[in-house]
């Protein structure tokens, strides 16, 4: 029975790998979708590096850093491709393509905020090092068995908060870190041009195919039924059947509640319901729920959603009409902003620990304790990284390049002919 088991959570850890690798085709369409054309070879070409450079640089050295040492100091041991110093209970191999798929969302939630004017080649600097090092190393605080999750009576976090930060699937570890570097990466940047006008008034600049957008928010809503449930990493067993189907259940709950929450808000405030922005609000329901979707009720994953819903649509105003930040995908809002959010609200919502439930503000600050020092971290590493790059060789393509499409000089061809 017990290798029946253990089949059965290698076959569903698995799975979940494989509807997150569907994640990657979604984040493509999407990111193209709220684009222009004339860019459409350029970002799609982006979303397979990511996954080819994250691949890659995540069985060398990556999965080291982000489990090795069993969890101690800043960073793991560097692994150089061996695996054999992993000891968990599940396959290696299936485990480390578990891992590589989460790795290399992070990475391309940064591509869409960056869209249509960065150069080819420096995107291939930054994307590697956010899976060799950003990434890897956050994750070793946390999902690695690090200080920010070691529950032992005498660790930092429970001598602090009585309680070790929980992200079950990424709300924090994978979203808002891709958020942060986003955020910074479109800053350094700089807006488009034509963006803005001289009295600093912000002007749309509408993506070619709502259609394409559309259908990679469908496909990234499926990925998350592996994101979220596959992190349970079983299925064997009542308590693992109970868990998955619970995740499951409050994944979908709070993206349907996102995209309901931001469809009356765009209603009300602009007179139409904006299919853009609910496309958006799905999203930002999923980012939300994902660190606490073991923990909270189906009532807290809709609360979680309408919240991150409703935020969604006034981060997206303040980030471009007021930051003047341009991110043609709102990916600083989506992944950076709900994710904080999520991970927050978490500590509120939580049935066993949260506020709300009279459990004391313990996990919450907890909760906020480790994203901040997540995201601090994820801040840190993309102001030096991105303003690095602009200073040393230029993040930015030429004006004439910009206006005509990066797809024929970057590339030498075109997605549509």
């Amino acid at each position: 029975m017990n290798e029946i088991g253990l089949s059965l959570d290698t076959v569903w850890m698995l799975l979940a790998a494989m509807l997150v690798f569907w994640m990657q085709p979604g984040f493509a369409l999407c990111e193209a979708g709220f684009t222009r054309s004339k860019n459409t070879a350029n970002i799609l070409m982006k979303n397979f590096v990511d996954f080819m450079f994250g691949s890659l640089l995540f069985f060398f050295v990556g999965f080291g850093f982000m489990f090795g040492s069993e969890g101690a100091g800043f960073i793991g041991a560097p692994n150089w491709g061996d695996l054999s110093f992993y000891h968990g209970d599940l396959p290696v191999e299936g485990f480390l393509v578990f891992e590589t798929v989460f790795c290399a969302t992070s990475a391309t939630i940064v591509s869409g905020a960056m869209a249509e004017r960065t150069k080819f080649s420096m995107y291939l600097v930054y994307s590697a090092c956010i899976s060799l090092f950003i990434y890897p190393i956050s994750g070793h605080w946390t999902w690695g068995g690090g200080w920010l999750c070691n529950d032992e009576a005498n660790s930092f976090m429970m001598n602090t908060f009585g309680a070790v930060f929980h992200d079950f699937a990424g709300s924090a570890i994978v979203h808002s870190v891709g958020g942060v570097l986003a955020l910074i990466g479109a800053k350094a940047l700089g807006a488009r041009r034509g963006k803005y006008a001289s009295d600093g008034t912000s002007r749309a600049i509408p993506g070619h195919s709502l259609m394409m957008a559309a259908l990679g928010v469908f496909i990234l809503w499926m990925g998350w039924f592996g994101f979220n449930p596959g992190s349970q990493l079983a299925a064997s067993g009542e308590v693992n059947r109970i868990a998955i189907s619970h995740v499951f259940l409050t994944t979908n709950l709070a993206a349907v509640a996102g995209g309901t929450a931001t469809m009356f808000v765009t209603w009300l405030k602009y007179g139409k319901p904006s299919l853009s922005l609910t496309l958006n609000g799905v999203l930002a329901g999923l980012v939300g729920i994902t660190a606490g979707c073991d923990l909270v009720s189906p009532l807290g994953a809709i609360i979680i959603g309408l919240v991150c819903g409703i935020i969604l649509v006034f981060s997206i105003e303040f980030i471009d009409h007021r930051l003047h930040i341009d991110d043609p995908v709102g990916a600083s809002s989506v992944h950076g902003v709900c994710g904080v959010l999520g991970t927050l609200m978490t500590g509120l919502l939580a049935l066993d620990s949260g506020v709300f439930y009279g459990h004391g503000w313990g996990f919450f600050g907890a909760e906020l304790f480790g994203v901040l020092v997540i995201d601090l971290w994820a801040a840190a590493c993309g102001l030096v990284l991105f303003y690095g790059i602009k200073v040393a060789h230029g993040l930015r393509v030429d004006a004439r390049i910009e206006d005509e499409g990066l797809d024929v000089y970057e590339h030498g061809e075109t997605c549509y002919n």
